[in-house]
């Protein structure tokens, strides 16, 4: 999405195209506004992160796979929505090959303040 535009469609398939990228990372960025931080990420294994400073949604597009977190494990599949609160440990595990999601990174570093 062009920087200068304040509205828009960010369309899926634009980006998978992009993926991966020439220098071969499995992520690009689509959006990024403020705080506002918008990847498609279609990851292979072994998959591993670090905690990330903000709060993080994942919408997943395909796919299907297990979400560890904070010590748990949760399935997941296309049309679900991962929330992960900054600092926690996290990734995913057994996941299809057809697995893409948005990433979205938004608020502050240390995370949003549940109300």
């Amino acid at each position: 999405m062009d920087d200068a535009m304040r509205s828009g469609v960010i369309r899926f398939a634009d980006y998978a195209a992009k993926v991966p990228t020439a220098a071969g990372e499995r992520s690009v960025l689509a959006l990024k506004r403020g705080t506002l931080d918008v990847r498609l990420s279609v990851p292979v294994p072994p998959n591993r992160q670090t905690p990330h400073e903000q709060d993080a949604l994942y919408a997943v597009m395909s796919g299907e796979g297990v979400l560890i977190h904070g010590g748990e494990r949760t399935p997941f599949g296309a049309g679900d929505l991962l929330f992960v609160a900054a600092g926690v440990d996290h990734h995913y595990t057994d996941f299809s090959d057809d697995l893409s999601l948005w990433r979205i990174f938004y608020g502050e570093t240390g995370g949003e303040i549940p109300m």
